[in-house]
């Protein structure tokens, strides 16, 4: 008597499921979405709509979202800023999401290098023989349709898993000026195109268009926006690499075998780190594989936005019936096509028209739509005059929890202070003012000298100037306090470590 049949006897079942190693590039700095956007809290980590999770934590939720019987995805593999990884980790513990590895980049060296770590690392935390299929994805980009993302995604899977290098590009709607196109041809077969999708060959990569130049593309057909989104195996782009620029891989391995690791934190080697050229993926390697290697394009349909200026998050917000569009405390009257993002406060606009108007608590943007992808020059501007609006909001996140400068003068400065459950600050001390704590909220373990007090709501206590103290949090919930700062010297530089439970010491 034969034995039932059960889905395992299903040929794609019986075919083993092609291994997948997400791989989440998140270390941009968004500067073009100043004032929301900051180097110390970039773009990647805010939530911009309305399901209350940030870009990155979107990008990772929808790689994972593509398993199935056919495809095994692993653990995430994220590449991001060393100053940036306690975002990355509370970020990714909200999803619940254990990562691979996060690799941290002591300075910034664009995304070829940052994918040549990915790969190194992917290929060295696999079975001896392995050879994964990436999936990299920039951490700051939108979708709004995940299923019809995830069928183009797997579509690129297998045509990666049969030796291709795979892309996605969006169809155009509009003359965009803003992206890199891709010029595709058919490629005529049907084993490459899985699941019915046309088989499109690379035929080359276009460079960001004039307005002329966009709308014939438009006008002729046969271009796509480049998503920036890649799929290949690991082996593949190493092999790439090695091809065309050489340079890069060896300076790569060099800093990937002087790596060292704390935990899930893996960090290549500062220097030789510093010697790895600054090249993106499309200038070190696809724009030269049409013609060399088997590069193919999957047409993604998804609702994709790269939110790369307030235009973009225009285009994808919820509009009124005269196509304007609000997030939080905003009133608009007379006024067209306009963007309103209030943070802190109201935010009242009169008879505005393709403008956007942004707040912060110590910033805010006026700028016409048109010319909202030049909000970087303002931010260079910034950075020339050495103002701390370019890097850090008011309300600065730490490992621990975070603190808002609510008030400050030449003498005193007062912050709002929230320690997250079982977690401290570094045991301190200060050279320029003494520091004066009263509980709001929680309960507070407070070290002062040689003497270790609990305090709880409504109550205080005083570190003298030179005192070494720590704040910590025993309790189950949030603990918040107000913190009044005086003496000569109010900067975060004058903060002298001796212990540390980040490693700041």
């Amino acid at each position: 008597m034969n034995a039932p049949s059960s889905p395992l006897s299903s040929a794609a079942a019986r075919q083993a499921a092609v291994a997948v190693v997400p791989v989440v590039m998140a270390g941009g700095s968004g500067t073009r979405l100043w004032p929301l956007s900051r180097a110390g809290f970039p773009k990647q980590f805010l939530v911009l709509g309305g399901n209350g999770t940030s870009l990155f934590q979107q990008a990772v939720a929808r790689l994972q979202g593509l398993a199935d019987e056919r495809i095994a995805v692993g653990a995430p593999l994220v590449v991001g800023n060393e100053e940036h990884r306690f975002l990355v980790l509370d970020q990714l513990r909200e999803l619940k999401a254990e990562p691979a590895a996060v690799l941290l980049e002591p300075m910034g060296r664009n995304t070829a290098p940052a994918l040549t770590l990915a790969a190194l690392q992917a290929l060295e935390g696999q079975p001896q023989g392995s050879d994964p299929v990436l999936v990299v994805t920039p951490a700051d980009q939108t979708v709004t349709d995940d299923a019809a993302f995830a069928a183009a995604v797997r579509r690129a899977v297998h045509q990666a898993a049969a030796g291709a290098i795979a892309i996605l590009g969006v169809r155009p709607t509009r003359p965009e000026t803003g992206y890199g196109y891709i010029r595709t041809e058919p490629a005529g077969r049907a084993d490459a195109a899985p699941e019915g999708a046309p088989d499109l060959r690379v035929a080359r990569f276009v460079e960001k268009p004039d307005a002329d130049t966009a709308q014939r593309y438009l006008e002729a057909g046969g271009y796509s926006w480049n998503a920036g989104m890649f799929v290949l195996r690991a082996s593949a782009w190493m092999a790439a690499l090695e091809r065309f620029r050489p340079d890069i891989a060896a300076a790569c391995r060099a800093a990937f075998a002087a790596r060292s690791t704390d935990a899930k934190f893996v960090r290549p080697g500062k220097a030789e780190f510093a010697a790895v050229p600054a090249e993106s993926v499309d200038y070190a390697v696809m724009e030269k594989c049409p013609g060399v290697l088997d590069i193919r394009m999957q047409e993604l349909d998804a609702g994709w936005n790269d939110l790369g200026a307030w235009d973009a998050v225009w285009q994808v917000l919820p509009k009124d019936a005269e196509g304007n569009a609000t997030v939080g405390d905003a009133l608009v009257a007379d006024s067209h096509n306009t963007l309103v993002h209030a943070t802190s406060r109201l935010v009242s606009v009169v008879g505005l028209d393709d403008a956007v108007v942004v707040e912060t608590p110590d910033a805010v943007l006026v700028a016409s739509r048109e010319k909202s992808q030049d909000v970087k020059t303002i931010v260079a501007r910034l950075g020339q005059s050495q103002r701390g609006e370019q890097t850090l909001h008011r309300k600065v996140h730490r490992p621990w929890g975070w603190y808002d400068s609510i008030d400050h003068g030449p003498r005193h400065q007062v912050k709002r202070i929230m320690v997250k459950p079982g977690a401290s600050l570094s045991l301190q001390m200060h050279h320029h003012r003494a520091e004066h704590w009263i509980v709001v909220s929680g309960t507070a373990e407070v070290t002062n000298g040689d003497k270790v007090i609990m305090l709880s709501e409504n109550q205080s206590t005083y570190i003298p100037l030179g005192e070494k103290h720590r704040l910590r949090n025993p309790g189950k919930v949030p603990l918040e306090i107000i913190e009044v700062q005086s003496g000569s010297y109010l900067g975060e530089d004058d903060i002298v470590r001796f212990e540390d439970t980040y490693g700041r010491s």
